[in-house]
């Protein structure tokens, strides 16, 4: 009985806000009330302003001995990297298209951890897994990116610019935003009370705002056409890589919080970025639409699915 009321606590206070707010989001946009003109300023406002004030606040007040764990870091970069492989390796054979090939591969590994991983361990951990979970987003960031350009760029037959690449990491507003937090965490470096207090106001805004907008982004109109495909994606980010993830992380005795938050994040659906890289390039971005859309939606029940299988054998250690 006890393990029902625990499970109900995760679906309605870790999950349950989430899903209330994509539906919000998906309302407002279908109601009209915002417009695709809305969901692009508003998605340029958190991922350049409000994210990394998000991650710059709650990192610069924790404890970063604590945070800063590499076994997790490396057991993830390690699962990413071969889930990246095999991916190609599958696509190589079972997908026809050359320029759906990568728009592929980049679904199944590149998690949405800024927003609705973010969201997760903030609902289940408060302001300690928040914390971790952006430390531990900072390196995955910094992967995917690489990953994601240069897969990309293969299956389109175009040159990788590893300069290019990089200059993207360095000016890369999160990835900056992660740094100074680590460093005033570190060297105890406190801004003053006027420009912390700004800080966390506009932090405030992130979740709940890019939630609303993942939500109001949300496309089903082409589904039909590419479900094969979106069924591959979809099955290979929400099941293959978080189950490839978990099941290394148990085999290197990882649990609690950290087990709890690298299980949410690798949860994540398939990151709306992968969309706006495709189409940067000229890629199939209609077919990348639809796996972030249908991930989205998917995810959310196997999540459930997956943290009741989970519980049954190691402590997540959620606060909630």
């Amino acid at each position: 009985m006890q393990s029902i009321y625990v499970f109900a606590d995760f679906t309605f206070q870790v999950i349950g806000p989430v899903i209330l707010l994509l539906g919000f989001g998906y309302f407002l946009f279908q109601k009209r009330y915002v417009t695709d003109d809305f969901v692009q300023q508003a998605s340029r406002l958190i991922f350049n302003f409000a994210l990394p004030a998000l991650l710059y606040v709650n990192i610069s007040q924790a404890d970063l001995h604590v945070l800063l764990n590499l076994k997790s870091i490396s057991v993830a970069i390690s699962a990413t990297l071969m889930v990246f492989i095999l991916s190609i390796v599958f696509v190589s054979y079972k997908v026809i298209d050359r320029n759906d090939k990568g728009v592929i591969v980049q679904a199944i590994f590149r998690a949405n951890m800024g927003i609705i991983g973010l969201a997760y361990c903030a609902n289940a951990y408060g302001q300690a897994g928040l914390a971790f979970a952006a430390i531990y987003m900072g390196f995955l960031t910094i992967l995917y990116n690489v990953l994601s350009v240069s897969v990309l760029n293969i299956f389109q037959n175009q040159q990788t610019d590893i300069i290019k690449i990089l200059k993207g990491i360095i000016t890369n507003p999160i990835i900056i935003a992660i740094v100074l937090g680590m460093i005033s965490a570190g060297f105890n470096i406190k801004p003053i009370s006027i420009v912390s207090t700004s800080l966390a106001y506009i932090a405030q805004l992130t979740l709940p705002l890019a939630l609303i907008c993942t939500g109001a982004s949300l496309t089903f109109t082409t589904l039909g056409k590419y479900w094969k495909l979106v069924t591959i994606a979809t099955v290979g980010k929400c099941v293959i890589y978080p189950s490839l993830l978990i099941a290394m992380a148990l085999l290197f005795h990882i649990d609690g919080m950290v087990l709890g938050v690298m299980y949410l994040m690798a949860m994540s659906p398939t990151a709306a970025a992968s969309y706006v890289m495709v189409r940067k390039i000229g890629g199939n971005h209609l077919l990348a639409a639809q796996i972030v859309a249908t991930s989205t939606i998917i995810s959310l029940p196997i999540t459930l699915i997956g943290y009741a299988i989970l519980t049954q054998f190691v402590d997540l250690a959620f606060i909630i």
